[in-house]
């Protein structure tokens, strides 16, 4: 199950960037189905410009592991099938909730431009660079999501849908909100908690899922700023004997 998840939230664009805004509603989650309409077009998934169309949502088969004793209580179970079972599936090079993005790596019209991106050591940024980044994230934690929205209840809490539970969020705190919802407990009812899983860290869905969350957060930021040339920052830590980053220069002090 870990697995199978791990894998469907890199494959369903959905999963990967919570909820989206257009979705968040009674009749998307009665339906139990999220396939927006391509503003390129108006039709849903871009269907009339062979970009994607509505299907339904592909679960792995796959026999479940002894990792997670339940079935049926936890809303990230094949997900994203207790909020939707229907969706966009993208063709070619397009992504996204509405197919109305192109894959990442690509740019264009018709998304046929292969894009390359240097990723640079924060360490070796100009002093001008490095304000620039901190400055990007300052702004994501300043920009409402145009996008998505978080839930703040279960799919029972919200009556099957019939009652929505979700909130706007800035741009930073909604990957914040993403990677805290992926690896949290399971609520089992009431205080009773299932803290023997963690779907986002412990399985083969690690290094895929994050991959997927990083360039979302790198595809956010670009679209916030205006800077299709941005990338992250990484810090290569193998051989480091304490954290240089973790000062004010950088991400901010231990403390």
């Amino acid at each position: 199950l870990i697995f199978a998840l791990g894998f469907l939230l890199v494959i369903l664009q959905p999963s990967t960037g919570q909820f989206p805004r257009v979705c968040a509603n009674v009749q998307s989650l009665r339906s139990k189905e999220c396939c927006p309409s391509w503003d390129g077009d108006g039709s849903p998934c871009g269907e009339l410009s062979n970009r994607g169309s509505c299907q339904n949502i592909l679960l792995s088969q796959a026999p479940l592991g002894p990792q997670f004793p339940f079935s049926g209580v936890d809303d990230r179970e094949d997900w994203p099938s207790v909020f939707y079972n229907r969706t966009c599936r993208c063709e070619g090079n397009f992504m996204g909730f509405s197919c109305g993005e192109c894959k990442f790596g690509f740019s264009g019209l018709n998304c046929t431009e292969r894009q390359v991106k240097t990723r640079r050591n924060i360490l070796q940024l100009t002093t001008s660079e490095k304000n620039k980044f901190l400055a990007y994230l300052n702004l994501a934690k300043n920009i409402p999501s145009q996008d998505y929205v978080i839930a703040t209840g279960t799919y029972t809490q919200m009556n099957n849908g019939s009652n929505p539970m979700f909130r706007d969020i800035n741009v930073y705190d909604l990957f914040v909100w993403m990677h805290y919802y992926a690896s949290r407990d399971t609520l089992l009812g009431g205080s009773n908690v299932w803290r023997d899983i963690d779907f986002a860290h412990e399985a083969p869905g690690f290094l895929p899922w994050h991959r997927a969350f990083l360039l979302m957060w790198e595809r956010q930021i670009q679209r916030i700023t205006g800077d299709e040339n941005f990338t992250i920052p990484y810090w290569d830590w193998r051989d480091a004997e304490d954290c240089e980053v973790c000062n004010d220069e950088y991400m901010g002090g231990r403390h």
